[in-house]
């Protein structure tokens, strides 16, 4: 058999672009990300490696200077960059995010302003949508834009911005008053402008500072605290207030194929270093995986990530081909965070002692993974979806 996690029916085009990323993950990322990681290092040159390899512009069209491509080419991209360090995926994930959102729904001159900067790199772009206090109730956002003039002032603090510090682009998520019954129909994407950095980067908008994490280090996760910031009507994404929580959603839809090709490429490497060490380490007179227990694992490990890898790719193919696809991406991203885990934890069970010490990359790799279990939406929420999904197709007549 082939190894795991293969894809068929891909075009030469996109094998070129994954041996490319394969050889750049390899080369590049792999024997720098624990050093990067444990300092919790910002990989600058790994960011310059992508631009330069046109990763930032990968599903921006061709006609605003990106490469046009698919979410399915997207996926396997990040599955690949996961591979090699999860937070590097962090870096672009986001980014294309606001990119497809700006895609699919800002106005032309939006669209003109943003996407040929993004798809060089130049302009960096993060989303915002949860609050300190808020989680996983978006309807229940309290910050607020009020009308003033030609302007909005924004007031209030949001939270768990990837890219916080470093993208100088960022669609936030606030309040409105649009007068509708239905609070969603109140919530208004904003785009918003801004320097690099920490501090008071703008009046009246702040960035504190780094949120230290258990894992997903290296790139920076922040706050963003609005005091009477101001900014235009124009920056309205789409030009339409009380739209934004609609636009969000679509967002995060792709965003949740994201998160399980991140949970893939974590499965993968975990494997990876499972299946290598355990015919490296000898008990009893032989290597470790010729022991029935470990053999098993390794069995179980490699079919779970088959199972995830395939249902992410599903879900991407079902989003290019333009039919409704919120089910399958809450399927793939359940299956795929929890799988991860799973996987992960395995593996650090065959390295033994080892697998806790810091200079063995299934360490770093336990730390990462949990993430995925609450990112784009917890396994909870992925579970709600589903069966809403479900009871929707399956209702009785």
């Amino acid at each position: 058999m082939a190894k795991l996690a293969q894809t068929a029916g891909l075009t030469e085009i996109q094998q070129e672009i994954l041996a490319t990323v394969r050889s750049f993950v390899d080369k590049e990322i792999l024997p720098h990300a624990n050093a990067l990681e444990h300092a919790d290092t910002y990989p600058q040159d790994i960011v310059d490696g992508m631009k330069e390899m046109g990763l930032f512009g990968l599903t921006i069209p061709e006609e605003f200077g990106g490469l046009g491509e698919s979410l399915l080419t997207y996926a396997l991209v990040v599955e690949q960059i996961a591979r090699g360090w999860m937070s590097v995926s962090g870096v672009i994930n986001t980014h294309f995010i606001v990119a497809h959102m700006i895609s699919q729904h800002g106005t032309d001159e939006q669209k003109q302003r943003y996407l040929p900067r993004m798809a060089t790199g130049e302009v960096r772009g993060s989303f915002s949508m949860s609050e300190p206090d808020l989680g996983s109730d978006v309807a229940a956002i309290s910050t607020k834009a009020v009308a003033d003039g030609d302007d909005f002032v924004i007031d209030g603090a949001k939270m768990w911005l990837t890219n916080g510090g470093t993208s100088n682009l960022t669609a936030v998520l606030v309040r409105t008053d649009e007068g509708a019954d239905r609070p969603h129909q109140n919530l208004t994407c904003f785009l918003v402008d801004k320097p690099e950095g920490y501090g008071e980067v703008a009046p009246g908008l702040t960035v504190p500072g780094k949120i230290d994490k258990m894992g997903y280090k290296g790139v920076d996760t922040t706050e963003l605290v609005f005091s009477g910031h101001r900014v235009s009507a124009g920056q309205v994404l789409g030009g339409k207030r009380g739209g934004g929580f609609a636009q969000m959603m679509d967002g995060v839809e792709v965003g949740r194929v994201n998160v399980a090709a991140r949970a893939c490429g974590i499965a993968i490497r975990a494997f990876e270093l499972a299946v290598e060490y355990a015919q490296q380490r000898r008990t009893f007179g032989k290597p470790i995986a010729e022991h029935q227990a470990i053999a098993f694992k390794l069995a179980e490990m490699a079919t779970k990530v088959e199972a995830a890898h395939l249902m992410m790719v599903n879900a991407a193919r079902l989003k290019d081909s333009g039919e409704r696809f919120d089910v399958e991406a809450g399927m793939a991203k359940l299956l795929a965070s929890e799988y991860c885990a799973e996987v992960t934890q395995e593996s650090f069970r065959i390295h033994g002692g080892y697998g806790y010490s810091k200079e063995y990359e299934i360490e770093r790799l336990m730390r990462e993974a949990p993430f995925l279990l609450i990112g784009e939406g917890t396994s909870e929420i992925q579970k709600t979806i589903i069966s809403r999904g479900l009871l929707r197709e399956y209702r009785l007549r």
